[in-house]
């Protein structure tokens, strides 16, 4: 099969049997021909764990520097001063308990992600069978059910517009 122009330059930048540091490697993915679409690039990473294991889990995020692009709209359940902390943070939407009959009865989901208070989650566990199955339900793993309504929220909202 014959490959491409551009494939054949690309291939006479790569030594085949060596192994490259990770800021090697990315500078010589820059040097590459630019395709006329939107390239990726695959990274693998032998870590050596084992799955079984509850103890040795692979998890994370990771936060892109120029982010989706996509703009994050942000719902709020808190109370008092933390509500009025996450208006100030950028929150879209910020309630308590009279939100719950508009998720309910109305299928609103005009948002993408659900922040809330500890104290809320008694309220917001009502909604777990609405939310749950979208993505959409606050996770203390997450990082989405917190006292500092500020730092999620503008999280957030940071992973969309970078």
């Amino acid at each position: 099969m014959k490959k491409g122009k551009r494939y054949a330059e690309s291939a006479k930048l790569v030594e085949k049997n060596k192994e490259y540091e990770i800021k090697e490697a990315l500078e010589l993915i820059e040097k590459m021909p630019k395709a006329k679409f939107d390239e990726t690039v695959e990274l693998h990473v032998k870590l050596g764990v084992d799955s079984k294991h509850a103890d040795q889990q692979v998890r994370g995020t990771v936060v892109l520097p120029n982010g989706t692009g996509k703009t994050q709209k942000v719902l709020v359940f808190a109370k008092g001063p933390k509500a009025d902390e996450a208006t100030k943070a950028g929150a879209d939407f910020v309630g308590a308990e009279e939100l719950i009959p508009k998720i309910q009865n109305e299928n609103w989901f005009d948002y993408d992600v659900v922040v809330a208070t500890p104290d809320m989650m008694g309220v917001v566990g009502r909604l777990g069978k609405v939310l749950g199955p979208k993505g959409l339900m606050p996770n203390p793993k997450s990082g989405t059910v917190t006292m500092d309504v500020t730092k999620a929220v503008s999280y957030t909202h940071l992973r969309a517009h970078e």
